[in-house]
């Protein structure tokens, strides 16, 4: 129990004029966040966004045709695409983690903001797709095809990085990012 004489467990300045000001007003700011959530005048977005795309987890797509279609925001979670054809697809947001797509055609495709950790890759071809911001730690892109591929704010193994360094080669046509700066080649 404290002294009825200790100082309250306040930052030192808190303590000063201003210090009160400040703690007036963080409380007065609360107290009407508070009442405009109650009100309902301030919507709280949902925590987690909702599912929007086709659902094709845990199935094998091996030699489908996905050629130009919208799969945004599409699961493909432990799928099987091997040569599966997603040239000039949209599959922006998508869910391919923990897939195989070996040989699987992604030219010109939309993979942005794609969760494709610990996928397989090899002997794909991504030239002029659009990895921007995806995820694909543990993935491999053995063998893969990156020419003119853009992967600007990409999540990638430094040895994947660096494997990739050694194929990348042109600019993307859709963002004009050379395709050796966005992988960050040195």
């Amino acid at each position: 129990m404290a002294h009825p004489d200790a100082a309250p467990l306040l930052p030192p300045r808190w303590g000063t004029p201003w210090g009160r000001a400040l703690r007036r007003r963080a409380a007065a700011g609360l107290a009407l966040v508070l009442g405009l959530l109650l009100a309902g005048v301030i919507a709280v977005a949902p925590a987690a966004a909702e599912f929007s795309g086709v659902d094709y987890t845990l199935t094998n797509q091996s030699e489908k045709d996905f050629h130009g279609q919208n799969l945004a925001n599409t699961s493909f979670a432990g799928a099987v695409g091997r040569r599966a054809d997603f040239s000039g697809a949209n599959l922006h947001g998508a869910i391919l983690t923990q897939g195989a797509f070996p040989e699987a055609d992604f030219r010109g495709a939309d993979l942005g903001d794609v969760l494709m950790d610990k996928v397989d890759f090899s002997r794909a071809d991504f030239t002029g797709a659009v990895l921007r911001g995806v995820i694909a730690s543990g993935s491999s892109f053995n063998g893969a095809i990156i020419t003119d591929a853009d992967f600007t704010d990409a999540l990638l193994d430094r040895a994947d990085q660096r494997a990739l360094c050694r194929e990348a080669s042109g600019t993307n046509p859709i963002t004009g990012a050379d395709t050796r700066l966005s992988l960050g080649c040195s």
